[in-house]
């Protein structure tokens, strides 16, 4: 098992952002199962829309304004379902992710997309994609262990994002 000590280190830090909080996520992601791209989205349940807030590859996946989500298989195991999306190939990903070219260019064939989950809602996801695959049994497995880590980098991001909006 992976010390998730990173995270609640990250949390703790005097100037602890969003920015350094995932930062910590990222790491503790990549000690777990690996990630050569890493995202984590947020989803409102009320309005249906995701928004990126997090990327280790920006210049390809920028931290950008909302989008609604589209339906798809995807849709129903992730939001209905509340279970990881694994593909393990690039035609499972061309199925469900309209910028799959972007995604295989990256030199990623495989994802796994583990929802965040408070209070019965998915509140976002961790979105992992490498090498075709990568994501084996074991790895979806451990991933597990990271939903706990996400919420919390999610609620942080809100109380901080509230501190400064109070502020500013």
């Amino acid at each position: 098992m992976t010390d998730h000590s990173i995270i609640s280190q990250a949390l703790a830090a005097k100037g602890a952002n969003p920015q350094s909080v995932y930062d910590a996520l990222r790491a503790l992601t990549q000690a777990t199962i690996g990630a050569k791209l890493f995202t984590v989205m947020t989803y409102d349940p009320e309005t249906g829309e995701a928004s990126r807030v997090f990327s280790n590859m920006p210049d390809a996946y920028p931290v950008s304004g909302t989008k609604p989500l589209n339906p798809t298989h995807w849709t129903q195991i992730v939001i209905e379902e509340h279970r990881s999306f694994v593909a393990n190939d690039y035609e499972g990903v061309r199925a469900v992710f309209n910028d799959h070219e972007l995604i295989r260019s990256l030199g990623c064939e495989s994802v796994i997309n583990i929802p965040m989950i408070t209070a019965g809602e998915v509140r976002g996801t961790i979105n992992c994609l490498d090498v075709a695959g990568h994501y084996t049994a074991e790895r979806v497995a451990a991933a597990e262990s990271l939903k706990l880590a996400g919420v919390a980098c999610l609620l942080f991001q809100k109380q901080f994002q509230t501190k400064e909006a109070s502020n500013g």
